[in-house]
């Protein structure tokens, strides 16, 4: 089976590390025999065009030195940030067009997996049309797109709808992504998740003695993740020093993005700033150490001005794989992966208050956090294992493909959702 999968961003070469869990998906469809290919935007003028042996079409749609539409953040981010980004998109969706065209001409593929379908659903209805129609087309809500819709383009909901209905498959990231979806269609919408962006880990985990006795008396807190609103990084500084009246801890955030400079500022302001290290973006390596040495990861996920949150939290799963106990937002896709007091905590989004006590409860009670964390990575392994993740698609392509062919029609034609299954 051929896919091509269209992305906003994509590896511009082989270590960099923007969409792990994207290159992680595609490594695992090709090692189950998959033809995979990728289209992708071009950055500054060029990128990758082969990656780790999967094929990477960029298409051009400006002069180099302001071809940065994608890839340094999201599109949504970078426009808000930007307005000025808001006259390349034309040039994108005609570039991507010409792209989408020559895709379907060329070998058309048996599948179109389009990423984020607003906009680039009409890339994959111009591969399928290309082809004579025999190509089906995938598509996979995210749900930035959605609530970027709902809260600042009203006007493109007629588009939403009709990438929705000219798919043969749609699915969703998360049960909260689904949902939104469900909304604008009477299809079943499918989630189907990502798995961990990073591998599981290579050296042995500290035991849970050593992770007490290890610099007795100091509690560390791990955020990762893009430095932008939405991640409440901003809250998790406010609870850090409320947490710091009683628990001497410390707090390490890696990751860069627009309010990096802010959040530094906040630091200063809080009065924690000699408590909070901003790693930057690291490598997996130093990103694998970064989880094994610390003693609670926190996602403390807001919804930024523009309506967006959390879509999954990829990150959640990486800290339960290296056996962290988690704490995080109640809000977006988080709680498919963290249900309260069984696979860690949930707590109120933008409640610094709530967040600290939640901090110095899992800070007080190891044995309970360790608990909490042992069942999350049992619920990680069942629910989001990239093998699982990677049968869902298979599943999702194929009858995507029998809906292209009459087989079966569009209601009939979605896999089955995926409802959570008891923790234990």
């Amino acid at each position: 089976m051929k896919v091509l999968h269209v992305v906003t961003a994509f590896p511009r070469h082989d270590g960099d590390v923007i969409t792990p869990w994207l290159g992680r998906l595609l490594l695992g469809l090709r090692g189950e025999g998959l033809d995979v290919g990728v289209l992708a935007p071009a950055y500054r003028g060029g990128g990758a065009t082969e990656w780790r042996g999967i094929p990477v079409h960029r298409f051009r749609y400006a002069p180099a030195r302001i071809e940065t539409l994608t890839h340094d953040e999201t599109v949504p981010d970078r426009v808000r940030s930007r307005p000025a980004y808001l006259m390349l998109l034309p040039a994108y969706m005609a570039g991507g067009s010409v792209a989408s065209i020559k895709a379907g001409l060329a070998g058309p593929p048996d599948v179109v997996h389009v990423h984020w379908p607003v906009p680039h659903a009409w890339f994959g209805s111009l591969v399928r049309a290309s082809s004579a129609a025999t190509t089906a087309v995938v598509s996979s809500f995210y749900s930035v797109e959605l609530r970027w819709i709902e809260h600042r383009l009203p006007w493109a909901v007629p588009f939403l709808r009709w990438s929705i209905e000219a798919s043969d498959a749609v699915t969703a990231i998360s049960s909260a992504t689904a949902a939104a979806v469900g909304r604008y269609t009477g299809r079943e919408v499918p989630v189907i998740p990502f798995s961990a962006a990073i591998s599981e880990p290579g050296a042995a985990l500290p035991s849970p003695a050593e992770r007490e006795t290890r610099d007795e008396g100091s509690f560390r807190l791990l955020f990762v993740g893009r430095l932008v609103e939405r991640k409440g990084v901003h809250i998790l500084i406010r609870a850090l020093a409320r947490v710091r009246e009683r628990v001497a801890a410390t707090l390490t955030v890696i990751g860069e993005g627009p309010e990096t400079a802010a959040l530094r500022a906040a630091a200063r302001e809080a009065g924690v700033e000699a408590s909070v290290h901003f790693g930057g973006r690291v490598s997996e390596s130093t990103l694998a150490d970064a989880y094994r040495n610390s003693d609670l990861f926190v996602l403390p996920a807001v919804v930024d001005r523009k309506g967006d949150t959390e879509g999954l939290g990829v990150v959640l799963l990486e800290a339960l794989e290296f056996g962290l106990p988690v704490i995080a937002s109640d809000i977006g896709g988080i709680p498919d992966i963290v249900k309260h007091r069984q696979t860690g905590l949930l707590v109120p989004p933008g409640d610094a208050a709530a967040l600290a006590s939640a901090i110095l409860e899992t800070a007080a009670c190891p044995v309970q956090a360790r608990e909490w964390a042992r069942r999350g990575k049992e619920h990680a392994r069942r629910q989001f294992a990239l093998t699982r993740v990677v049968d869902r698609l298979l599943d999702c392509y194929e009858t995507a493909i029998a809906c292209r062919s009459g087989r079966v029609g569009k209601r009939a034609s979605q896999t089955p959702g995926t409802a959570a299954e008891p923790v234990r």
